[in-house]
């Protein structure tokens, strides 16, 4: 999938997310380049950052049965609300954001590349 493809499925994904879970929103008169922006920072993020945590709490990852993911997932999106004019009210709201992200994500890829 070419890189800029994979950028706005991310941007898509992350608006449905605001859309579906209130925990998570853009600011107030948020325009497409804003989305756009935090769909950029989110795959950069999740190509660089990701791997790097996901190795480092391997041991806790074991351990959690995987689960330790959605901390990650947190991590990350609190990283691009830092970054990006996107609001998340808490780390409770993180982590739910997160694992709604991680759902919205799959299947906008799984309806992109037609398994459905």
């Amino acid at each position: 999938m070419s890189l800029l493809i994979r950028f706005i499925l991310n941007a898509l994904a992350l608006w449905v997310t605001t859309l579906l879970y209130s925990g998570i929103s853009f600011g107030p008169g948020t325009g497409l380049l804003s989305v756009l922006w935090a769909g950029i920072a989110l795959a950069l993020l999740n190509a660089l950052l990701r791997p790097i945590l996901v190795f480092l709490t391997l041991p806790i990852n074991f351990l959690t049965l995987g689960l330790f993911s959605l901390v990650i997932n947190a991590i990350i999106l609190l990283i691009v609300a830092a970054l990006t004019r996107l609001e998340v009210r808490g780390f409770g709201s993180a982590v739910l954001g997160g694992l709604i992200l991680a759902i919205v994500n799959w299947l906008i890829t799984a309806l992109y590349r037609g398994a459905f």
